[in-house]
């Protein structure tokens, strides 16, 4: 993979979010020309800053709801590919505001395809949107990439109305640039501090040694490290820029189908991982969210190969690792790196070939746990 982006011009929307900050270190460190188009990070304390990311790319600060904006910006980077993650990308906060979530994900993503299809040199567009884009039918099997679009809060609707978009441009479109859309689980990692998700709050209140409010307890998510998802986003984006047409279309990137858990084994997990305090109910008002939520990955095991490389248990470990990591002291770019250089290496296979790395004596003092990579 590192050949295939090496010198290549590359626009990630949404730089500034959690997963746009990942993608931006994964591409610098691949050779790629990286510039990123986005509003200010969405949380006080956020991965693009703690990394330093603005140091490593070219950054537009500016909103995907601005359509002149937007194409002044690809207009001026000229990129060979863009991924396309910016969103409002919170179930609970739609409910509160469902104009601004549509605004963002449905008409951000229309300015996003019309400056790609009009600015030339552009020759393929990931268009990242989300497992909750399917009509869920609260059932046990897992959603296929020809399941009907749908969503019953603003946010899963507005993502299954994306995917309208993005069919409708690669078909009406087709002289335009390739055009696939993606669609991960629920992602985690280090450096995700957005309100009302399951992982970050449990890293806060452990923090802070308070019991974490937990609500929905049997509620069931296909978890996965966002490594897992953005290296499969890389792998489209790579086909897509060889030429590859039939990889303009939708895909599923989810975990193992064992590792679909629900909300209690995460907590659990996670407190034996951390150390943290024993949970309590939110017993507060809550909109309606999904009960249960899987994924089929047929299509793209078939056509790629792609397998998640992490056990969700191991990607649990490298979420504390990091966060404990960086609490301590640790370059939080050093870590991002490391992590990706570590987890690129288990998806090739070459598990054996992850260097160990001694703690300081500095780290040992402090009671930090050395971080050691899954399956090794």
């Amino acid at each position: 993979m590192s050949a295939a982006w090496a010198g290549r011009r590359v626009l990630v929307t949404g730089d500034t979010g959690f997963k746009g900050s990942w993608l931006c270190l994964w591409l610098h460190a691949l050779g790629a020309e990286v510039s990123g188009f986005a509003l200010p990070p969405p949380t006080a304390r956020s991965l693009f800053e703690a990394a330093r990311i603005g140091e490593l790319i070219r950054h537009h600060e500016g909103d995907v709801r601005d359509p002149d904006g937007l194409r002044r910006a690809v207009e001026a980077e000229r990129p060979e590919i863009v991924f396309h993650l910016a969103a409002q990308p919170l179930v609970r906060l739609s409910y509160a505001e469902p104009v601004e979530t549509y605004a963002t994900n449905v008409m951000g993503t229309v300015h996003l395809l019309e400056a790609a299809r009009r600015v030339p040199g552009v020759r393929a567009v990931v268009c990242v949107t989300s497992d909750k884009c399917y009509e869920n039918r609260e059932w046990v099997w897992p959603y296929r990439e020809s399941d009907p679009m749908g969503g019953h809060d603003p946010y899963s609707s507005s993502k299954g109305a994306a995917e309208l978009v993005v069919s409708a441009w690669r078909r009406s479109y087709p002289e335009g640039p390739a055009i696939a859309s993606v669609r991960a689980g629920n992602v985690f990692g280090g450096g995700d501090w957005a309100a009302d998700r399951l992982l970050p709050d449990l890293v806060r209140a452990f923090e802070a040694g308070m019991p974490p409010r937990i609500r929905s307890p049997r509620s069931v998510r296909p978890w996965q490290h966002v490594l897992e998802a953005l290296g499969g986003y890389l792998m489209i984006g790579e086909r897509m820029l060889a030429g590859e047409a039939r990889f303009a279309d939708g895909w599923n990137f989810g975990p193992a189908p064992e590792d679909a858990r629900a909300v209690a084994w995460i907590v659990e997990r996670m407190r034996a991982l951390w150390g943290g305090e024993a949970p309590v109910a939110d017993t507060g008002p809550s909109p309606h969210e999904a009960g249960v939520l899987r994924l089929d990955c047929a299509k793209v095991q078939a056509a790629l190969g792609w397998r998640p490389a992490l056990r969700l248990e191991q990607a649990l470990e490298w979420l504390v690792a990091w966060h404990k990591a960086v609490a301590g002291g640790e370059d939080a770019r050093g870590i991002s790196l490391r992590q990706i250089a570590d987890y690129a290496a288990l998806a090739s296979g070459g598990a054996d070939s992850i260097p160990r790395r001694r703690m300081t004596a500095e780290e040992s003092s402090k009671g930090l746990r050395p971080f050691t990579p899954a399956g090794t």
